[in-house]
């Protein structure tokens, strides 16, 4: 028996890196796994084949993170297909790069719909379905604790508001028995991010442990919180970086 036996978990963002493999983690704990995507269709359906390998049911929901009512219809209708919903993981994201100079208004919108919006519209649909032992993981960064390099003040302002948020959000639903919490992925090996990538050896020189993390590291770590031995933790972060914030 997995620890997820029975549950239903809803992924944003769970087409590819590491929302796809913290989709296909949380199936092969034993959860039925429906993630959101915005273009990557064809990727989309490969991640629900892998979670329907593990014998669990998957769907693949188009659902843009900057639209509001896209992100809420999304959760509704995982919750309905699926029967229940158990699990949220706030996964979808994006990563602009820009100093102060360089910023545009419609970044910054941009960005905090995705980054703050999104995470708060899709919560407050998904816990309309959760009871007691219902679990919010939201995906932040290590960024939203250390900047060592220009360009990330406003990704590292989103992600950082998430901190604030997960810490409302378990005075919110406490009494309701469902934990919120966040973790932050340091450099993990992507596409976006590559470990062998012309930026790496920039971030490889603040990582204590001197190597990128794997997906299966960010998604062990939701899994962990998203199971039934985490049910006392909550309001709280998980940073995932091989000691890059030390």
């Amino acid at each position: 028996m997995g620890t997820l036996d029975g549950k239903v978990a809803l992924v944003t963002g769970g087409s590819r890196g590491i929302g796809a493999a913290i989709a296909t983690r949380l199936a092969a704990d034993g959860a039925d796994v429906a993630i959101t995507y915005e273009r990557a269709q064809e990727r989309a359906a490969q991640v629900v084949a892998v979670i329907e390998g593990h014998g669990r049911r998957g769907l693949a929901l188009r659902a843009d993170a900057a639209d509001a009512a896209a992100v809420a219809t999304a959760v509704d209708r995982a919750a309905e297909e699926l029967g229940r919903l158990d699990v949220l993981v706030n996964n979808a994201g994006v990563f602009p790069a820009a100093t102060i100079d360089e910023l545009k208004v419609e970044t910054i919108d941009h960005t905090l719909a995705v980054h703050v919006r999104a995470v708060l519209v899709a919560t407050q649909a998904a816990v309309r379905h959760m009871g007691r032992g219902g679990r919010v993981v939201s995906i932040g960064s290590d960024l939203a604790e250390r900047v060592p390099w220009p360009g990330m003040s406003l990704y590292s302002a989103s992600k950082s508001a998430l901190i604030g948020m997960t810490k409302g959000l378990a005075r919110d639903l406490g009494e309701r028995g469902i934990t919120a919490n966040v973790v932050h992925p340091g450099s993990t090996d992507t596409e976006m991010n590559p470990a062998d990538g012309s930026h790496a050896a920039s971030q490889l020189a603040h990582i204590a442990l001197g190597h990128y993390a794997e997906t299966a590291d960010i998604a062990a770590a939701v899994a962990y919180l998203a199971g039934p031995d985490s049910r006392y933790l909550t309001g709280t972060s998980l940073t995932v970086d091989g000691g890059f914030t030390a």
